[in-house]
């Protein structure tokens, strides 16, 4: 599994009809008014890896097993979301379970197309969201800050300290702030990941750009992309109507338009790398005459916690790894090859595995 990606913004901004085009399927309706999406729409899409390929040919595998995306469309959040309106904190309490946020922003004009706020304007569409994630977090902070408060009153030592980090993180949200979670030790981290807080979330913003404005962007996104360099936040441009188009080609055919269009890729694959990068996560690989598979990570995650992403014993009994890197191997016909040239490494619990890797992990069970 690569990770989960919630796909949130305001009502008719062009989620449900990005979430088909990118998960090829009519799952989601598209339609022309607020909340025609009520429970979040699933799909599953492989991440694209030309990796795969060529491993799967060095060694002869019978089958190629990506990794795999999971993609949540969540109905159109408004003003107000927070406190219920439009049924706000259902599709609130939705953007819980992902890992990333894929937050799509209106960056077109079309009279057909009715606008919630009943103008375009990027920036305000952005802060009416993320306002809402906020009211949400300090209201769910503060309910969790009464409950504690009573146990520690025994002094419960877990609870005092979970005060403490709210009472920091409150400081920092009624700011209009947001926590930087780098800034607390590895104790702290497993609190703050308790509280499963919505501006904890990695967000990625997607401007969703009429056809013409796909490559070089328009006055709309290029608002969005200043605003997202000021947070931090990584910014790409997607055209929604042309990843529908996509959706219905062939791979061929897809890889022909693309470049009629002056694109790189599809927006998948943007939005995929962006989410990948984001969240810190790479890929290694098992590879062999059964099959070749990816497996996804974090990064800096060693050798042993990488082997219990296969299986629980793997981590268990590890002994060693071994492993080659995907850069090293193309540069033979074989593994074998490769081994019997003395390119595979022996490595032991603390290595952190790298983007490309190529493991065999030994273990005992």
């Amino acid at each position: 599994m690569g990770f989960r990606c919630g796909i949130i913004g305001l009502p008719n901004v062009g989620k449900s009809t990005l979430f088909n085009a990118l998960t090829r399927t009519s799952a989601a309706q598209a339609e022309n008014y607020p909340f025609c999406t009520i429970e979040p729409n699933i799909g599953e899409v492989d991440v694209p890896d030309k990796r795969l390929e060529i491993l799967s040919k060095i060694n002869k595998s019978q089958k190629i097993l990506p990794a795999r995306l999971t993609f949540v469309d969540i109905a159109g959040l408004v003003k107000g979301a927070s406190q219920g309106e439009g049924l706000g904190n259902q599709f609130l309490s939705n953007i819980k379970e992902v890992d990333a946020v894929a937050h799509v922003v209106r960056c077109f004009e079309d009279d057909n197309i009715t606008h919630v706020n009943g103008q375009i304007d990027p920036i305000r569409d952005i802060e009416i969201i993320e306002t809402e994630l906020l009211l949400s977090d300090i209201a769910n902070l503060e309910k969790r800050q009464t409950s504690l408060e009573k146990k520690a009153k025994s002094n419960d030592k877990e609870s005092k300290e979970k005060l403490i980090l709210i009472e920091e993180i409150l400081e920092k949200l009624n700011n209009n702030i947001l926590f930087d979670l780098k800034s607390l030790d590895e104790k702290n981290q497993k609190y703050f990941q308790e509280f499963a807080l919505l501006t904890g979330k990695k967000i990625i913003y997607v401007c969703n750009v009429d056809e013409e404005s796909a490559k070089s962007g328009n006055q709309y996104s290029e608002k969005i992309h200043e605003y997202g360099m000021s947070k931090e936040i990584n910014v790409i441009k997607i055209s929604a109507n042309i990843e529908s188009q996509i959706s219905e080609l062939s791979d061929e055919d897809r890889d022909e338009y693309i470049k009629s269009l002056g694109l790189a890729e599809p927006g998948l694959n943007a939005l995929i790398n962006e989410g990948y990068n984001a969240l810190d996560l790479i890929t290694y690989f098992t590879s062999g005459p059964k099959e070749t598979r990816a497996w996804t990570i974090t990064k800096n995650t060693l050798a042993p916690k990488s082997a219990g992403k296969i299986h629980t014993d793997f981590e268990k009994g590890f002994i060693r790894a071994e492993t080659i890197n995907y850069d090293e191997l193309t540069n033979f016909s074989s593994y074998n090859e490769a081994k019997d040239a003395g390119r595979i490494r022996l490595e032991g619990k603390e290595y952190e595995v790298k983007d490309g890797d190529i493991m065999n992990f030994r273990f005992n069970n």
